[in-house]
C-alpha cells in the first residue's frame, strides 16, 4: 500500500462508475498530482448487461469481467470492503480479505458501490433463491439448470422429474426478462441432447408485480414481449407476487401453487445498505443525495453516481417533470462516471464543477438467440433479429478494453458456426470435494465395535499369571 504524502482520491467500488471514474481521473491528472485508490471486494469489474448471456453459455465467464489492475495500472487496488467512514477526520476503515481492519486517510472521496438485490421477507427465499447480480451467480444458475435437466433425465420418479423441470423467475424488468429468455433458449437447445427430456416437459414461469413486463420499453413493447413469451410456452403471471418458497414449493398471492427446483430472483435492486455507515446524506429510499454536479449534499470533497446515488435528471426537469431522476442503468452510469472524474479533478484544482445532463439514447434488450427489442432515441422501435443485432453492437462497443471486446466478438462469431456448449460444471463450485473424500482418513471404529483379542493357551512350561 502506498505511503505517499500526495492527496488521496479514494474510490469505493470498482463497478461501472468506479472503473470509469478512475480511468478518467488518471487520464486528466498530472504526474504525481494525487494517489488514486480503488477499494472493492472483487479485483475485477463485472459488465452486468452480459450476465444473461453468460448464464446461457453464449459468453465465457472470464470475458464478462475486467481485471481492475490491468485497466488501472497506475492506481492502487485494495481488495476488501470499506466498513465505515469518519467524515470529520477523513479516514475510512478498510476490512481486507485477510488480516485486521485498518484506517486509510483520504482527501477526496468517490462513492460508487452500485446496488444489491432488493428482497423481501418471503419464507424460503433466502434458502432457495438465486440472484443474477454477479458473474458467479450467473454461472451458478447455468450449472443449476443443467443439473436439474440431468436429474430429470436420470430419474424414474415423475414427481422429482416434474419439480426438476419447473423454473420460476420473479421480476419482469430487463434483468428478469433477459435472463429468463436466455436460459429458456439454452434449455431448449440442451433438451436435444437428452433422451428423456423435451422442451414440452419443462415449465417456465415468470412472476411480475406490475401489470406488464419490460416496463422500460413502454406499454406497446411490453405487450409485444409478453406475446413473445407466451408463444415460447412461458407462463406469465402479472400483478402478483410470491407468498412463500419453502422447500421449493412456490405459493403465489393469486392462489397458484407449484413445486419448482429453480427460483431466480430479479425483482429490482436497492442501494448498498452499508451507505448508512458512511455519514453521508441519504434520500428516502437509501440512495445518496447528490446535486447535478454529482457532489454529495453538504460536502465539497465527496462525489457519488450510478445505482447508489439519486441523480437529478436535468433533461426531464427542463421538460416539466420536477421529480425526474436518472434511471439506474449502464447508459447513465458510464456517462456520469466521466463527468464525476472531471469534477474530482476540477475540485482538486479549485475549478468550477460541471452538471451532469444526458438525454436518454434509448434501451436495448436481448431475448435469446436472434431475438431482441430496442427503442432508439425514444422513437425508433425495433423487434426481433434486427433489434438483437443492435443490442449486441451497443454492448459490444460499451464493453471496457479492446481485449474483452475482441474476445466477446470472437465468441459470437464462432457460435454462428458451432453449436452451443451444453455441459454442467457444477462441481467447480466445490472443486476439492472429491479430493477431500479420498484424502480424509476413514472414521475410527467405536470401542464397542472393536473385537477383543482372543486369549492364547499357555505354552508348555509357561506359568499362568494369577
Amino acid at each position: 500500500m502506498s505511503t505517499s504524502e500526495r492527496p488521496r482520491i479514494l474510490i469505493i467500488g470498482g463497478g461501472y462508475v468506479g472503473l470509469y471514474a478512475a480511468k478518467r481521473i488518471l487520464k486528466k491528472m498530472r504526474y504525481d498530482e494525487a494517489t488514486v485508490t480503488v477499494v472493492d471486494p472483487r479485483s475485477y469489474m463485472t459488465y452486468q448487461p452480459f450476465l444473461p448471456e453468460a448464464a446461457a453459455g453464449s459468453i465465457s465467464a472470464r470475458n464478462v469481467v475486467v481485471p481492475l489492475r490491468r485497466v488501472l495500472p497506475r492506481a492502487e487496488i485494495l481488495t476488501g470492503r470499506v466498513t465505515s467512514i469518519d467524515q470529520e477526520s477523513k479516514k475510512a476503515t478498510i476490512a481486507p480479505v485477510a488480516g485486521e481492519p485498518y484506517e486509510l486517510p483520504f482527501d477526496y472521496l468517490v462513492l460508487s458501490l452500485g446496488a444489491v438485490s432488493r428482497t423481501f421477507p418471503i419464507p424460503g427465499l433466502a434458502e432457495n433463491g438465486i440472484g443474477v447480480k454477479s458473474v458467479e451467480e450467473a454461472i451458478g444458475l447455468r450449472n443449476h439448470v443443467l443439473a436439474q435437466m440431468d436429474k430429470a433425465d436420470s430419474t424414474t420418479d415423475p414427481e422429482i422429474r416434474k419439480k426438476a423441470l419447473t423454473f420460476c423467475f420473479v421480476g419482469g424488468g430487463f434483468a428478469g426478462a433477459e435472463t429468463l429468455a436466455e436460459v429458456e433458449d439454452m434449455a431448449r437447445d440442451a433438451a436435444k441432447q437428452y433422451n428423456n427430456v423435451r422442451r414440452e416437459d419443462m415449465r417456465f414461469v415468470l412472476v411480475e408485480a406490475a401489470n406488464r413486463i419490460l416496463p422500460e420499453f413502454g406499454p406497446d413493447m411490453g405487450k409485444w414481449g409478453l406475446e413473445q413469451f407466451k408463444q415460447r410456452g412461458i407462463e406469465v403471471y402479472l400483478e402478483t407476487s410470491i407468498d412463500s418458497a419453502v422447500d421449493n414449493h412456490i405459493v403465489l398471492k393469486n392462489g397458484v401453487e407449484f413445486d419448482a427446483s429453480t427460483l431466480v430472483w430479479t425483482a429490482g435492486v436497492k442501494p448498498n445498505p452499508v451507505l448508512a455507515e458512511y455519514g453521508v446524506a441519504l434520500g428516502p429510499r437509501g440512495h445518496i443525495d447528490v446535486a447535478p454536479t454529482l457532489q454529495v449534499a453538504g460536502t465539497d470533497y465527496v462525489w457519488a453516481a450510478g445505482d447508489n446515488a439519486q441523480v437529478p435528471d436535468l433533461v426531464g426537469r427542463k421538460a416539466g417533470n420536477e421529480n425526474a431522476w436518472c434511471p439506474p442503468n449502464a447508459q447513465h452510469a458510464l456517462r456520469q462516471a466521466k463527468v464525476l472524474g472531471d469534477n474530482v479533478i476540477a475540485g482538486m484544482r479549485g475549478f468550477p464543477q460541471h452538471e451532469y445532463e444526458h438525454k436518454n439514447l434509448g434501451a436495448v434488450a436481448g431475448l435469446g438467440l436472434h431475438k431482441g427489442a430496442c427503442i432508439l432515441l425514444g422513437k425508433i422501435k425495433l423487434k426481433g433479429r434486427l433489434a438483437w443485432y443492435v443490442h449486441r453492437a451497443y454492448h459490444g462497443m460499451a464493453m471496457p478494453t479492446f481485449n474483452r471486446k475482441f474476445r466477446i466478438v470472437a465468441e459470437w462469431t464462432t457460435s454462428a458456426f458451432l453449436k452451443r456448449e451444453i455441459v454442467n460444471l457444477g462441481a467447480m463450485e466445490n472443486p476439492r470435494a472429491e479430493f477431500e473424500a479420498v484424502a480424509l482418513p476413514s472414521p475410527a471404529k467405536k470401542p464397542e465395535e472393536t473385537p477383543a483379542p482372543k486369549a492364547e493357551a499357555p505354552k508348555a512350561g509357561e506359568k499362568v499369571a494369577s
